[in-house]
């Protein structure tokens, strides 16, 4: 079959915020959108279509995605909408019981397990570990949940119970599938093994390791492959895809495979399904779906969507494929090689018989545009007319192998020519790499070059496009006049600008390298492109690797020297104090107040230089202060004032004074009370 002749028809429904008069407006503008078919009206989810299925019968399609959580019905007959259900959670897969829509069971992502029948939501139930697939035994009712468990879960819908579960040898399980004619049951596990059960005696009957089996001599494995799809056909048929892009057809007489497909793209495997008419197998990862035979692993032909695949469902007995997609819109897609259009939409085989009478012209990328002129260039103008040049527009296609060739015969110097274009751009990346011509100020030559090292690594960040650019201080007027006047020379033999750049020395000589590289330049512009100019590799990382030994040793050598001139300039302090003479020194004191001792002066001092909380302290220590607690919650301070010796002798007289006063006023009383009682007596 030629792949590009084939018929590929994709729903594609305009906007929904076009009415219908535009719609048809713009159907009779534009061919494109003339051209489209919308099999199935609002064949689509809100923002991501997960999983899709068709019923047995074929009548309905089921779709599930978010957002929010719902299963869509499509009727085909109708070509509509045929209901709609909102759930309480993602859906991780779902099955249909019945031959229609009337018995669903989904599998929810919070460990749920959900049943509908025809007239909605029926009965809800939840598994011990989280479930990733389920496959429904007939003959025995029984449902096979496998998970985030290494147990297989049954449920029995004919009695409505859990059954014993199946202990797997393995950490978790991915998939599973039972085989429609004998019943086998198989599980994927994520150690890349294929267990199979029988239902009957709950017992297993084989172990596949297809971890191993998928490593061939061309693939590149980077990590463990685990089971991530799992499909039967027919009684011994068996097809297992890996997380890391392989597909392997087992025979299940033999733990060999007979066939390993390798997708190339390293992503895990979506789906695999089985076409047994033309002996095709159909294996989807996320970015492309894949036909081979499946006897020989010829590719077939190959369907690559623009957005990311989620599911793929095959329309029994026909050529049409249906994706379920990281976007809205659910792609249909129909080839007739693969077998006839479906009966509800039948016209399409009209369609394509009409599309291969009037074929269409296909530019391919294999193919090189040339026109006349480089035909002439070539010397292949005899071949205008022959099947070797296709005419298309103002040139002709041809083949690019054939261009190539032809192309390396007439000019065998074309690989000269790119070794001096690969030589020029080295130069030039290298002329990129050397010290520029700066003109510098006069004053603080160094600072500005240091300025313009940090600008230059400024523009070399990746973080330059998210902070916004702070202005230069060279190019700042406000600071014009430190780079003009020679006051502002900063002096790097100072105290200060030692202490703060204890590694200036180190840098300063690299800077100063620098310094005379551009004076040497500005004397003699040198013109060699071709020579390699700077040092070579082996002086720069030694130079690195020196960096930590001249790191310490500059420090060590930096502190060496404050010391020794910390104590010259102390030697220089004594011998000025031993070459000084003691001369009297004499105090005047104020009017007013009374010179007791040079203590008190001392002591004075000394309570100046301390502390607010040393002086309160030892103030409430000699009795002048007191500190309580207010019933508000604040403190009180009460202070008393220090008395003199004269106050102190005057407060001691006052008091003696006080005291005889009372004596007197009681002896005077005294007198009193006998003269009273000397008078009532007579």
């Amino acid at each position: 079959m030629d792949v590009h002749k084939r018929c590929h028809t994709e729903e594609e429904n305009l906007g929904r915020w076009l009415s219908d008069r535009k719609k048809r407006a713009l159907q009779k503008k534009d061919v494109d959108v003339r051209r489209r078919i919308e099999l199935i009206q609002d064949f689509e989810m809100p923002t991501v279509c997960t999983t899709i299925k068709v019923s047995k019968d074929g009548q309905y399609i089921l779709a599930t995605g978010t957002y929010k959580p719902r299963v869509r019905c499509y009727d085909t007959y109708q070509l509509s909408l045929k209901f709609e259900r909102c759930l309480d959670s993602e859906v991780v897969t779902f099955e249909t019981l019945s031959d229609d829509y009337s018995k669903i069971v989904f599998l929810h992502n919070d460990r749920y397990i959900e049943f509908h029948s025809q007239s909605g939501f029926y009965y809800k139930t939840r598994i011990p570990k989280f479930g990733r697939d389920f496959s429904y035994h007939y003959p025995s009712c029984d449902l096979y949940f496998v998970g985030a468990s290494s147990e297989v879960y049954r449920l029995n819908l004919e009695q409505g119970r859990y059954l014993n579960p199946l202990q797997t040898d393995a950490a978790e399980n991915n998939v599973c599938d039972i085989n429609s004619v004998h019943g086998l049951f198989a599980t994927g596990t994520v150690e890349g093994r294929v267990e199979c059960w029988d239902p009957r005696t709950r017992s297993r009957v084989g172990l596949l390791d297809c971890a191993l089996s998928s490593v061939t001599a061309d693939s590149e494995i980077n990590s463990l492959p685990t089971i991530s799809a799992l499909k039967f056909n027919g009684a011994l048929t068996m097809a297992v895809g890996t997380s890391t892009g392989q597909v392997l057809l087992y025979d299940l007489r033999s733990d060999k495979p007979l066939l390993v497909k390798d997708h190339q793209y390293g992503l895990p495997i979506k789906s695999v399904h089985f076409h047994d008419s033309l002996d095709l197998i159909l294996s989807a990862d996320s970015r492309i779906i894949k036909m081979w035979n499946k006897n020989s692993g010829k590719i077939f032909t190959s369907l690559e969507p623009e957005h990311d695949i989620n599911d793929v469902c095959l329309y029994p007995n026909s050529g049409m494929l249906l994706t379920a997609s990281e976007t809205p819109k659910m792609g249909i897609y129909y080839i007739p090689v693969l077998g006839p259009a479906p009966r509800w939409c039948s016209f399409l085989d009209n369609l394509t018989e009409e599309l291969e009478e009037n074929p269409e012209s296909t530019v391919y990328d294999d193919y090189k545009f040339v026109t006349k002129k480089d035909l002439e260039n070539l010397g292949l103008t005899h071949l205008i007319g022959s099947p070797f040049l296709r005419a298309y527009m103002h040139g002709f296609f041809m083949d690019i192998r054939l261009y190539h060739k032809v192309k390396l015969m007439v000019n065998p110097f074309a690989y000269e020519e790119y070794r001096k274009d690969r030589i020029r751009q080295k130069i030039e990346e290298a002329r990129a790499q050397r010290v520029q011509l700066k003109k510098l100020p006069k004053v603080n030559k160094e600072l500005a070059l240091k300025l313009i090292e940090e600008e230059e690594e400024k523009q070399k960040s990746t973080w330059k496009k998210k902070v916004k650019s702070l202005p230069n201080i060279l190019t700042d007027d406000r600071f014009k006049v430190m780079f003009e006047n020679p006051d502002f020379q900063v002096d790097e033999e100072s105290e200060e600008f030692r202490l703060l750049n204890p590694l200036v020395s180190k840098m300063t000589e690299k800077r100063k390298k620098k310094l005379r590289l551009l004076e040497q330049q500005e004397h003699h512009e040198k013109e060699e492109e071709e020579e390699p100019e700077g040092k070579p590799s082996d002086a720069e990382s030694s130079e690195s690797s020196d960096d930590e030994k001249d790191w310490v040793e500059e420090v060590r050598k930096q502190r060496r020297l404050l010391q020794q001139e910390e104590r010259a300039r102390r030697q220089e302090r004594l011998r000025e104090d031993q070459q000084t003479v003691l001369r009297p020194q004499f105090y005047e004191i104020k009017a007013g107040e009374e010179f007791r001792s040079f203590k008190d002066s001392a002591t004075k001092q000394k309570l100046a230089n301390k502390t607010l909380e040393d002086r309160l302290k030892l103030e409430a220590k000699n009795g002048t202060l007191s500190v309580s607690d207010t019933t508000v919650g604040s403190k009180q301070l009460t202070f008393t004032l220090k008395r003199s010796e004269q106050q102190k002798k005057q407060q001691e007289a006052e008091k003696l004074h006080r005291q005889e006063r009372k004596a007197l006023r009681r002896s005077a009383g005294h007198l009193k009370s006998r003269r009273r009682r000397g008078r009532s007596f007579h």
